[in-house]
Formats: structure tokens, C-alpha cells, sequence
């Protein structure tokens, strides 16, 4: 892929992950996946060279760098065929909210380490009953005293079995209007009254996922992140990097199934030529690389509107470029299965597993509907229909 358009530094690393990733690559995950493990080597290999903490801040550990990088380290382990989840989770979210607005003593706490990959973060937003509308968040904190209480239920969270502790999105009664608003919290995963389980899923990966209960989860007052009115922002502020980093997980799968699909369209011969020459295969492969190349496009301008501290216009580029990506890879691992054919749907090639996968790019963090609706009343202007 072209990449004229970056730093001489950014095609730098994005060589040097491409150079790491190809060292672990497709068998090195299905390996992970299959003996029920986590891709702890991987983990620590790229936190060891300071690829995980790269968006951070250098006085906390961190490369300096921001969405920009930390994007392109996630696409190139992908392209690869081993894309860390819990990048999108651990560093871009929860990395990026303590940042920007957590204590002096929670960054201490916690950046070094989420920086250098020996302290991991997970983060519950989702509901049962709330779906994609967080304006529906029932997980709610009340004050005891000095204390924080918790009580509620979250679905769908991410590596929460290896996670030190889960960034939990609640509300908390606002003392003038009586309204609820939404708060952060950091929730210890041993903390009393936090329990979870496993959900049984058909997606093959090391990432487990979860649900939560919150039962009475007792914390104290400097659980609490950032400032109790700020809530909103400092949700946002952890969206849009989640955002950016599901497009960079979609276009880095999307690349991988591509990848596949040309060599063995060079190679395979049935007719004469090499099945690659049938403009039947051609066309739709170089289709899937354009729309592939489209989506990074609209990755990078939103981690630059990010970085630039454009909020704002980071989300909805942000969601653009989710919608974009998810929607690229879904097609490019289609037809990468559809140009192999029934080895599409075999362990040896290691596509058929992606059919699955790539879904994850279109559904979550948020369903392609709800960014549409995003794009039709935020960017249009059109009447909202909920």
C-alpha cells in the first residue's frame, strides 16, 4: 500500500511492526486461540520496542505519540495476521482518557505500566438493555460517605479475565437538575462485588469477552476519573479513539485477506493462465484494495483531527472511518474466501475463521445504523428518528 502521504518516521514504524508482526503472523494466533492462551509473547515484544504505548506521554512512559501511531501499529500487526485487541481497548481508550484527564496520581498509577504492556485496562460501556445508546447507560454510582458505589450489569467487555482493572462507564445523579450523567470509574478486578462471566461466542480469538455484574462495588473516591461534570467529554473522548482503532483492526484484517487472496491468485491454475489473468478475479480483488485504501484515508485524517485536538471533527471522521473500514474488510475477506475457493474454507489457508472476524469491524464498538444516524443528523442536519 502507497503510503507517500506520511512522515518518513510513520513509514518507519510501520515497517518495523510490519517486520514484527511477520515474525508471529496467522499460525502464531490460530495457535494462541486454539490452546486457549493469550498472545502474551506478542504483547510484551511490542511493549518491549514501545510500540503498545506509543500514543502516551513521554513523562509517563509513553512514546509522545498519538492516535496517528498507535493506529498505524494496530493496522500492521493485522496486515500480518496478528492484530492485539486489546491495543483498541488498553492504551487507545482507557491510555488516552487517563491521560487527558485523570489525576496526577492515577497516571502515575497506571500509564507506565499501561505503557509498557505490564499493566492492562478493559472498559465496559455496553449494556444489556442499552445496546449502541449509552444515553441508556443503568449502571449507576452513588456516594457513601467518601466512597463510591456501584451497581449495574455490562455485556460484550473485552479481556476482562487478564485485565488489572475495567474502566466502568456509569452515571451518577446530578445534584442540581436531578439528571443522570455519565462518570468513569476504575474498577480493581478484584474489587468486592465485581463478577464476571464468560460469553460462549463464536468468534475465534484470544480476546475473551464478557459480562459484568456490579454488585454494590464499593470504591474510593479517587476511583473516579477526572472531574464528576466532565463525564460526557471524557466519554467522547475515549469513543473516538476506539473508533479509529476499529477501523485500523478492519483495514489491517482487510489487508491480510487480500494479501492471501493475490498470491494464490498469481499462482493457482486451473485454465491456461493463472486464475489472477480472469478479470472475474481480478476486479473484484483490486475493488476490495481500493476500498481498503479509501477507509485508511479517512483513519488518518480522523487520528489527525484527534491529535490535533479537534474533537468534534474527529468524530465524525472517526465514525466514518469505522463505517468505511468495516465495511472494507467484510467485502475484501469475502472475496479473498470466494477467490480460493473450498480452500477459502480451510484450516492450511486460515481465511474461513476471518468470515467471522471481520463482522466485529461492522458491529462493534458501534453498529454501522447508529453511525448512519450519527452522519444523517450530526453531518446533514436531518431530523433525528428516535
Amino acid at each position: 500500500m502507497s503510503t507517500v502521504l506520511e512522515t518518513e518516521e510513520h513509514q518507519a514504524l510501520r515497517a518495523a511492526v510490519a517486520a514484527l508482526g511477520k515474525r508471529y503472523g496467522r499460525d502464531y494466533m490460530t495457535s494462541v486461540v486454539r490452546d486457549g492462551a493469550h498472545p502474551r509473547e506478542l504483547w510484551a515484544e511490542a511493549a518491549k520496542l514501545g510500540y503498545l504505548g506509543v500514543n502516551l506521554p513521554e513523562e509517563h512512559g509513553g512514546g509522545g505519540g498519538g492516535m496517528a501511531e498507535l493506529s498505524i501499529v494496530l493496522e500492521e500487526l493485522g496486515a500480518a495476521g496478528s492484530p492485539l485487541l486489546m491495543m483498541v481497548v488498553s492504551p487507545a481508550i482507557c491510555g488516552t482518557v487517563i491521560a487527558r484527564f485523570g489525576t496526577d496520581v492515577q497516571k502515575r498509577q497506571w500509564l507506565p505500566g499501561l505503557a509498557d504492556g505490564s499493566l492492562t485496562m478493559a472498559f465496559g460501556i455496553t449494556e444489556p438493555d442499552a445496546g449502541s445508546n449509552s444515553h441508556r447507560i443503568t449502571t449507576t454510582a452513588r456516594r457513601d460517605g467518601e466512597d463510591w458505589v456501584l451497581t449495574g450489569r455490562k455485556v460484550f467487555v473485552s479481556g476482562v479475565d487478564i485485565a488489572d482493572a475495567t474502566l466502568i462507564v456509569g452515571r451518577t445523579e446530578d445534584a442540581r437538575t436531578g439528571k443522570l450523567k455519565p462518570c468513569l470509574f476504575i474498577v480493581p478486578r478484584e474489587a468486592p462485588g465485581f463478577q464476571r462471566s464468560q460469553i460462549d461466542m463464536e468468534l475465534q480469538a484470544p480476546e475473551k469477552q464478557f459480562e459484568l455484574v456490579l454488585d454494590d462495588v464499593r470504591l474510593p473516591a479517587d476511583a473516579l476519573v477526572g472531574d464528576e461534570d466532565a463525564g460526557l467529554l471524557q466519554l467522547f473522548a475515549g469513543l473516538n479513539p476506539e473508533r479509529i482503532m476499529t477501523a485500523a483492526f478492519g483495514i489491517g484484517m482487510g489487508r491480510y485477506a487480500l494479501g492471501r487472496a493475490v498470491e494464490y491468485a498469481k499462482t493457482r491454475q486451473v485454465w491456461k493462465e493463472p486464475i489472477g489473468a480472469h478479470q472475474a478475479i481480478a476486479h473484484p480483488l483490486a475493488q476490495a484494495h481500493i476500498e481498503l485504501e479509501l477507509a485508511r484515508l479517512m483513519m488518518q485524517k480522523a487520528a489527525r483531527l484527534y491529535d490535533d485536538g479537534d474533537d468534534i471533527g474527529a468524530g465524525e471522521a472517526a465514525n466514518m472511518a469505522k463505517y468505511a473500514a468495516g465495511e472494507a474488510c467484510v467485502k475484501a475477506v469475502d472475496q479473498a474466501v470466494h477467490t480460493l475457493g473450498g480452500n477459502g474454507l480451510t484450516r492450511e489457508y486460515g481465511l474461513g475463521s476471518l468470515i467471522t472476524a471481520s463482522r466485529v469491524a461492522r458491529i462493534a464498538p458501534v453498529s454501522r445504523e447508529m453511525i448512519l444516524n450519527y452522519v444523517s443528523h450530526q453531518s446533514l442536519g436531518l431530523p433525528k428518528s428516535y
